[in-house]
């Protein structure tokens, strides 16, 4: 009998590659700003907590709350108007996810993206794969590392976290999964290295999408 039959996905830097429009929502704050922006290198660290703690990690370190605040609004601005300039499922994801479709693995998305964003994009680039839930940062809900929404689409699976492998590209993922009592895959091709992953307590480490059928299988 299978181990996993649910599956539980990160979004950015795990299903899709939208690091190109988050950098360049975030630089545009910073020029409005008349600061420094910073590449796209040194936004992979950045990423990951949610846009509160994106915006915080790219400004000052003496920047005042209300000043954040304001920075977040204008981020958010910029994004509405970028967020599908350049983000893309990354190369044998579309082809992952109906493979999993054909093996009956049930499917979810927990991220720290707000959860408009989550669901959008998720409806616009895997128009025909058939999520249970997919979920961003609610409001009221706290984002991971807290466990409340990972568990709740573990419940709308109808199984239990021992049976649902979280996939991620960060040590938030790792950390998420493992306070949930889940099995954890790092990725590889995301936003964070290999070493993160491993020392965040990843229970499998996968370099391209169709590794992870090896797991399930």
């Amino acid at each position: 009998m299978r181990k996993y039959k649910g599956i539980i996905f990160d979004l950015d830097g795990t299903l899709i590659n939208s690091i190109e429009d988050i950098v360049d929502s975030m630089n545009e704050v910073l020029n409005e700003y008349g600061m420094a922006t910073f590449t796209l290198e040194e936004y992979k660290t950045k990423i990951g907590s949610g846009i509160r703690n994106l915006v915080k990690r790219s400004l000052p370190e003496n920047t005042k709350e209300e000043e954040i605040d304001e920075a977040v609004k204008l981020y958010e601005k910029f994004y509405e108007k970028n967020y599908l300039n350049k983000t893309k499922a990354y190369e044998g994801i579309d082809e992952l996810l109906e493979k999993l479709v054909e093996m009956d693995i049930k499917l979810g998305i927990n991220s720290n993206k707000k959860d408009n964003y989550t669901k959008e994009l998720a409806k616009k680039i895997f128009k025909n794969i058939p999520f249970i839930k997919v979920f961003g940062e609610r409001e009221g809900i706290p984002i991971k590392p807290d466990t409340t929404t990972m568990l709740e689409i573990v419940e709308a699976m109808e199984l239990q976290p021992e049976e649902v492998l979280y996939i991620g590209d960060s040590d938030v993922d790792m950390i998420t999964g493992k306070n949930a009592n889940m099995d954890t895959v790092g990725v590889e091709w995301g936003f964070r290295s290999k070493e993160e992953l491993i020392s965040s307590g990843a229970t499998y480490i996968i370099s391209t999408p169709k590794d992870l059928l090896d797991i399930i299988i």
